[in-house]
């Protein structure tokens, strides 16, 4: 993944560097893989053949390093769901704000750049 200023791209190395890490997070959208995710985390992760860094980042849920590793948002968005959290919420993580302020950030037209 190439950072410029505040800004993700996921370009073709972050997405084979974040493969499986999208891919056990994308299973969650079935309601029995979530269920099994939710009885024991380690193991699903290690199911999905996760390394060290992405397991970790998957059970402290640090979405930043998730980034960094190479996921995507739209996946991540996945597990963010299985702990109740909305886009809004991940928004405001990404951008150091509450997802109330994130939400009325968007609200009010999104941010400016100048």
């Amino acid at each position: 993944m190439t950072k410029a200023q505040d800004n993700y791209l996921l370009d073709l190395s972050a997405s084979r560097r974040g493969y499986a890490i999208n891919r056990m997070c994308g299973s969650l959208a079935d309601e029995g893989n979530r269920r099994r995710f939710s009885e024991d985390e380690a193991a699903y992760c290690e199911a999905y053949h996760l390394n060290a860094e992405q397991k970790k980042a998957i059970l402290e849920r640090d979405w930043t390093v998730m980034l960094d590793l190479g996921a995507s948002i739209f996946y991540t968005l996945k597990l963010a769901v299985v702990d109740k959290r909305s886009v809004q919420y991940l928004g405001g993580v990404f951008t150091g704000m509450s997802a109330e302020e994130f939400t009325a950030a968007m609200v009010s037209g999104g941010r400016k750049f100048g």
